[in-house]
Order: structure tokens, then C-alpha cells, then sequence
């Protein structure tokens, strides 16, 4: 769990938008990303499906989860140990006491050319995903807790009452079915 402080800037280093929330993973196949400023917005992955919840719009999509994440950035996140992969390893340097390590998609048709991944004291503190746009997105975390339970139910999802939803979600079958 912890917060996060997010940047996406252009090709020139140009500010192109900002924003801030909170995460809570529990690995593998669950994570909730929540946005709160400039706009409030829920990306939550249930371990089938990922739903994204923008308050504002009044309107949820929903998504196979394993299609939508795979090969990005975010299956490094919530994916299983097997996740690594499907990036190949470029190398790494250590700035100014954090260790960073640089990863590739190996299918490029995932919308990023580059993953870099930042470790202060052996806790994920810094993100940089580039596209093939030629944007970068920069996430800092915070106040970050490892190994600490989660509620399964934080990773549950039900669209609220005259909320649009956009897609069919996964059900669990049944065990015995």
C-alpha cells in the first residue's frame, strides 16, 4: 500500500498533466490505483477483470483483466512471478541512493518502449514508463507498506446505482460446477 505522486510529460520534458492517489497490490492479480487529484478515478484489477471507475463520467469499463495487462507496465505491479518474462532485462545504475533497473516489453505492440524501475533502501520508490508516443509517465510512491494483509473485499467491485457500465465483466465459476 502507499500513495503516489504522478507525472506525464512530452517528448520535449513539457508537464502535460498531473495527478495523485493512492495504491494498494496484493500480488498476484489484485491491485486498486485511485486517483484523487485533478480527478477522482479507480482502476481496480479483481483477478479477473479490471475495471476503471470515473466518478465524474458516472461510467465504469470493464475489461478482461489478463488480456488488458499483459506486456504493460501495470503487470509488473499485480502480475505473477513468472511476470518478469515478458521484459528483458537492459540493466541498471544507482542516482543519488536509489538503484534503478531498466526493462524492455519484449512484444512492442504494448504501447511502452521502456520500464524503469527505482529502489530506495530495497522498497519500489520511483516508476518511468515510456511510450511509443514518445510521453513518459513518472510515478513516485510513498509512505510504502510491504507484506502488510489487505481485505479481499478492498479488490471487490459493484458499480454504484445509475452508474454506465461498458462491458461484460468475467464471473468466477463455481467450484463443483
Amino acid at each position: 500500500t502507499g500513495r503516489f505522486e504522478q507525472q506525464l510529460v512530452d517528448a520535449d520534458a513539457e508537464l502535460i498533466e498531473e495527478s495523485s492517489g493512492t495504491l494498494d497490490i496484493h500480488r498476484p492479480g489484485q491491485f486498486r490505483w485511485s486517483y484523487f487529484d485533478p480527478y477522482q478515478q479507480m482502476l481496480i484489477a479483481d483477478g479477473l477483470n479490471i475495471w476503471s471507475y470515473d466518478v465524474d463520467l458516472e461510467q465504469v469499463t470493464v475489461k478482461n483483466q489478463a488480456a488488458s495487462l499483459s506486456s504493460t507496465p501495470a503487470v509488473l505491479l499485480g502480475g505473477s512471478s513468472d511476470v518478469l518474462n515478458d521484459f528483458d532485462y537492459v540493466g541498471s545504475f544507482a542516482d543519488r541512493g536509489t538503484v534503478w533497473v531498466r526493462l524492455r516489453p519484449k512484444n512492442t505492440d504494448s504501447g511502452f518502449n521502456k520500464v524503469e524501475l527505482g529502489f530506495t533502501d530495497r522498497k519500489l520508490t520511483r516508476m518511468l514508463f515510456a511510450d511509443n508516443l514518445e510521453q513518459t509517465t513518472l510515478i513516485a510512491l510513498f509512505d510504502v507498506v510491504v507484506n502488510e494483509p489487505i481485505d479481499a473485499a478492498h479488490f471487490a467491485f459493484e458499480a454504484p446505482t445509475g452508474v454506465d457500465v461498458v462491458g461484460t465483466p468475467i464471473v468466477a465459476e463455481s467450484v463443483g460446477n
